[in-house]
């Protein structure tokens, strides 16, 4: 077995044996004025949040486009992998609603879609209020899959006072989506998503100018730690190694990754074992992670 697949399978059965020593998930609903509603998210505390009166870093973890803030904790198995690497690593996981297809970014036509200012202006004061958290970028993170991924890397960039690194899987790091490898059916229906979500008048330049691909310079000039995943067999790919090629050629340091894999659950659990490595190592750096 080749040294990297032994250390993530000894990584994965670390946090599956933490995951049978307790649980602690919890569902809240956050106010949202941006948007005159409240919505929910999930959030999942290591077991020894109880056992301690420590402040701990968070990860924020961004769902994908057509899922919702319980994706996470249904659709990977094995079940209970977010609570076991909160777990092994003394983490909190925030999942936080986003929307059907909204990118994570606030609709300049729908009063209904604000969901930039939902998770920076809401959700993160909501939960440093609430928890017992290390209320500073040196101990908050954000990362997601797919449309979460692009969301996780723009609002980090946008957003740098907030989060101290940033991560994406398989990310839509590029909103053009007649500019992606899929059947013409499904991006007649991906568009679909787009207008209910954003709005009929969205503009192409609009979708452009919020792509984190189109963000170089100012991911450069914020110098946040990121880590950035996606499969060869994803139809995302050629967007990611764009990206990654921009972000070379800017000397924007970066973690890059590429594994077989497809636009999928199964990769997007493997990929989530290197994400909160890289984030607990930043963390680590910054004296952020729980010592017990």
């Amino acid at each position: 077995m080749p040294t990297r697949k032994l250390f993530l399978w000894f990584l994965c059965l670390s946090a599956c044996m933490g995951y049978t020593h307790g649980s602690a998930l919890e569902t809240v609903d956050i106010p949202s004025p941006s948007m005159n509603t409240s919505l929910p998210a999930a959030v999942v505390l290591p077991e020894s949040y109880a056992e301690t009166d420590h402040s701990y870093p968070v990860i924020y973890l961004l769902h994908g486009a057509f899922g919702d803030h319980r994706d996470w904790l249904d659709k990977v198995a094995p079940d209970g992998l977010v609570q076991s690497l909160a777990n092994q690593y003394n983490i909190i996981f925030v999942l936080p609603e986003g929307g059907t297809f909204s990118f994570y970014l606030d609709s300049p036509v729908l009063e209904n879609s604000r969901y930039e200012t939902h998770i920076t202006a809401e959700v993160v004061p909501f939960v440093d209020e609430h928890y017992r958290t290390v209320a500073d970028p040196a101990g908050r993170a954000i990362t997601g899959l797919s449309m979460g991924g692009q969301g996780a890397l723009y609002l980090a960039t946008r957003h740098p006072h907030l989060f101290g690194a940033a991560g994406s899987m398989s990310g839509a790091v590029h909103m053009d989506i007649n500019g992606w490898d899929l059947p013409e059916e499904d991006i007649d229906r991906l568009m679909q998503g787009f207008m209910r979500s954003l709005g009929n008048d969205i503009e192409p330049e609009f979708l452009a100018k919020n792509s984190v691909s189109n963000m170089v310079d100012q991911i450069k000039a914020n110098n946040i730690p990121i880590i950035i995943d996606c499969g060869v067999d994803d139809f995302l790919i050629d967007a990611n190694r764009k990206f990654h090629k921009r972000l070379l050629e800017n000397k924007v340091p970066h973690d890059y990754i590429e594994r077989p894999g497809r636009h999928n659950w199964p990769y997007w659990q493997n990929a989530l074992l290197y994400q909160v490595l890289f984030i607990s190592e930043v963390f680590r750096e910054n004296g952020s992670m729980v010592s017990l």
